[in-house]
């Protein structure tokens, strides 16, 4: 049995990258994460800082990032399909849609059909307000400067204004819905 000072030992250096071990970090991280390419360009930039790098040539990470977008190991449109349509279920509107899709280094013509059109817009409006008990859903009727800060919680959620104040002015949860029913009419007219 080995008996120690007391003294804990700090994590062991870890060994510089080579071709062989950045591609088998990229092959994990794409296997765990839904991730984008842009994303895993990111994180393998990420891991060359911080282990250094062993080979006499530089890496490749353009070439490396392209295989595995080749091999739809990354999917930058499955990845935004994806993320847009969790956001928009748990409520945020299509300008925070834009703005993660943004952050993930999605190309904006994918992004562009990513946007959400005017029931799904109109739905997560409303998905928000039932989850903050606002608007039509509150249980008593709010004083004016409430109604101010719900209005901007629902502004930085990324919802339209329009859209904000359809919902705050619904009467109850009859007038939201029948607000939802007009918009499977409507054409749909993407991020606003």
């Amino acid at each position: 049995m080995a008996y120690s000072n007391g003294k804990r030992a700090g994590p062991r250096p870890r060994k510089p990258l080579d071709r062989q071990s950045l591609e088998d970090l990229a092959l994990s991280y794409a296997a765990r994460y839904a991730t984008s390419s842009a994303k895993l360009a990111r994180y393998l930039e990420r891991k060359l800082f911080e282990r250094g790098w062993a080979a006499e040539d530089e890496p490749d990470l353009p070439a490396l990032v392209a295989r595995f977008v080749e091999k739809r190991y990354v999917d930058d449109e499955a990845f935004a399909r994806a993320r847009s349509s969790d956001l928009l279920r748990r409520g945020y509107g299509g300008r925070r849609v834009r703005q993660s899709l943004g952050q993930a280094g999605i190309a904006e013509k994918i992004t562009a059909r990513m946007a959400p059109g005017e029931h799904a817009a109109r739905e997560a409006a409303l998905q928000m307000a039932r989850k903050r008990r606002i608007g039509p859903f509150a249980p008593e009727p709010v004083a004016p400067e409430k109604r101010e800060k719900q209005i901007a919680a629902m502004l930085r959620a990324g919802h339209r204004f329009d859209h904000v104040r359809a919902v705050l002015d619904c009467r109850n949860e009859d007038a939201a819905a029948e607000w939802l029913l007009e918009a499977r009419d409507t054409q749909d007219d993407g991020f606003a």
